[in-house]
């Protein structure tokens, strides 16, 4: 997502993943997973308000828990929700027929943990020739040098990292866009 051309066709064909945001996961990370969770949910909501599809992965939802309800009230009423057990969401072969699917071509990621579940999963996208940008300020990981290099290893990769308000400033393009107003106040809400 290095700028917004075709955002109409890029909206179309993106879609946000969000990864394990689970409460027992989020509870683990810094900052009790506060801030990480505020910038997901800014993403979910800024993702919904474009007509973006959004879905869900849940590690072991049986065992774990599900996704955080404040984000599941943020995104579209019919975001999926897939459960895995294998770090890598294409590791399940149901999501990886979903992400898979020829209407999807460029994925963004938010969610836990960077330096396993949203690594393998963008390696694995990578691998498939899906597009990626990662939301680098909607990862997160136990420790944070660990995700910074997971991240690095990602660009090199092929990966693009950046942050929520640049990509969803991106695919606005221009203050003019009917959801900028509504944008700029989910940044504020959400910083």
């Amino acid at each position: 997502m290095s700028d917004g051309s075709d955002s109409a066709g890029g909206i179309a064909s993106t879609l946000l993943l969000g990864i394990d945001l689970q409460p027992v996961f989020l509870a683990a990370m810094p900052g009790g997973g506060q801030p990480v969770l505020r910038r997901c949910q800014l993403a979910v909501r800024a993702a919904a308000g474009l007509g973006m599809r959004v879905a869900f992965t849940e590690q072991r939802p049986g065992r774990l828990g599900g996704t955080e309800a404040s984000l599941l009230s943020c995104a579209p009423e019919n975001a999926p929700r897939w459960a895995k057990s294998a770090f890598s969401a294409y590791g399940d072969p149901v999501i990886r027929a979903a992400l898979g699917a020829p209407d999807i071509e460029h994925l963004l990621i938010c969610g836990l943990e960077t330096p396993i579940c949203v690594y393998q999963t963008v390696i694995d996208a990578l691998g498939s020739s899906t597009a990626v940008t990662v939301l680098s300020d909607a990862v997160a990981g136990r420790r944070p040098d660990d995700a910074r290099v997971c991240l690095e290893a990602l660009v090199r990769a092929g990966a693009n990292v950046l942050p929520v308000e640049t990509v969803f400033y991106a695919l606005l393009q221009d203050s003019a866009h009917p959801f900028f107003k509504t944008y700029t106040q989910l940044v504020k809400d959400h910083a």
